[in-house]
C-alpha cells in the first residue's frame, strides 16, 4: 500500500509538468522546445546536489555513461513531441493518446527481445490502437498531423522502456536521472538551434517573460527529477504488477487539470475512446499477471 500510495502522488504531481508546458506555451509566449530544454536543465540542477551528498563526486561518473546519456536523449524527444502536443490540443487528449505506449511497448518486446505474446494480448493492443482512432480522428480533423505527435512520443518512450528491459539497470535511479538531465539538456541545446535555424515556430529559444515564468520552469525541472524518482520508489516498495494498473491515473489529473485551467473536456466520443485504451490496457496486465503466476 506504502508504493500504491507513493505512486499515487507521483500520479498527481507529474501531469501538472505537462500543464505548466501548456501554461508556458500558451499563455506566456514560449516555445515547447525551449520549455523541454528547462525541463531538462532544472532536473538537472534539482538532483545534482542529492546526488553529490548521497555519493560523492564519484557518483557523477554512472557505470553506464553513454548508456544513460543516450537515455536523455530518447527521454527528451519523447517530451519535446509531448509539449509540442500539448501546446496545440486539449490535454486529456494528449494523455489518452500517449497511453498507446503499453502496446507499442509489447510489440517492440516481441519483435525485438523475441518475447512471448499470445493472441489474447495482441487482440488487446488492436483494440487499444482502436480507441487510440477514435481519440485522434476529431484531433487531427482539427489540428492535422500534430494529433499523431503523442504516438510518437509513446513510441520514444517505449524505446527507451526496452532499452532499459534489455540491458538492466547498473547505475542508482539518482544517478540515472542525473545524467539524463544531462543528455537532455545538450540534445534540446543541438535541436533549439537547428529548429531555430531552420524557422520553426516552435523552437525559438528564450527566456521567461516574468517572474512567474521562471518560477514554473524551475518547477518543472524539480517535479520532472522528483516526480520521477517518486516512480522508482514506488516500484521498490511494491510489485510492478500492482502498480500498474495506477498509471492510468494520469489521465484522471490531466483531465482535470485541463478544465481548471485551459477550460477543456473531452467529449462523449473521447472518453468512448478513453475507455476503450483504458480497458485494453487494463487486460494486457491482467493477463501478464496471470501468466506469471503460471511460471
Amino acid at each position: 500500500m506504502q508504493g500504491v500510495a507513493i505512486l499515487l502522488v507521483a500520479m498527481i504531481i507529474l501531469p501538472c509538468m505537462d500543464a505548466i508546458a501548456k501554461y508556458m506555451a500558451v499563455y506566456q509566449g514560449m516555445s515547447p522546445g525551449q520549455v523541454t530544454f528547462y525541463r531538462f536543465f532544472f532536473q538537472l540542477l534539482s538532483v545534482l546536489p542529492l546526488l553529490v551528498s548521497s555519493g560523492g563526486l564519484k557518483a557523477l561518473k554512472p557505470k553506464r555513461l553513454w548508456y544513460n546519456l543516450l537515455r536523455g536523449v530518447l527521454l527528451a524527444a519523447a517530451a519535446l513531441l509531448f509539449f509540442v502536443s500539448v501546446k496545440y490540443m486539449p490535454l486529456a487528449d494528449v494523455f489518452a493518446i500517449y497511453f498507446v505506449e503499453p502496446f507499442i511497448l509489447t510489440c517492440l518486446s516481441a519483435l525485438v527481445l523475441g518475447e512471448k505474446v499470445g493472441w489474447r494480448r495482441w487482440l488487446a493492443i488492436v483494440v487499444g490502437f482502436g480507441g487510440a482512432m477514435i481519440v485522434i480522428q476529431p484531433s487531427f480533423e482539427l489540428f492535422g498531423l500534430k494529433a499523431l505527435l503523442p504516438v510518437g512520443c509513446a513510441f520514444l518512450f517505449a524505446c527507451y522502456l526496452l532499452m532499459n528491459r534489455a540491458l538492466g539497470a547498473a547505475d542508482t535511479p539518482l544517478s540515472m536521472q542525473t545524467v539524463a538531465g544531462i543528455g537532455g539538456s545538450l540534445f534540446m541545446m543541438v535541436v533549439i538551434a537547428v529548429g531555430h535555424g531552420a524557422g520553426a515556430v516552435d523552437f525559438v529559444p528564450s527566456l521567461p517573460h516574468s517572474a512567474l515564468g521562471w518560477v514554473l520552469v524551475v518547477a518543472l525541472g524539480v517535479i520532472s527529477g522528483y516526480g520521477h524518482l517518486l516512480v522508482v520508489k514506488a516500484f521498490q516498495a511494491a510489485p510492478a504488477s500492482l502498480l500498474a494498473p495506477f498509471h492510468y491515473f494520469e489521465i484522471i489529473t490531466g483531465t482535470a487539470l485541463g478544465f481548471l485551467i485551459f477550460d477543456e473536456f473531452p467529449t462523449s466520443s473521447k472518453w468512448l475512446g478513453i475507455a476503450i485504451i483504458v480497458g485494453s490496457g487494463l487486460f494486457m496486465i491482467w493477463r501478464e499477471r496471470s501468466k506469471v503466476k503460471i511460471e
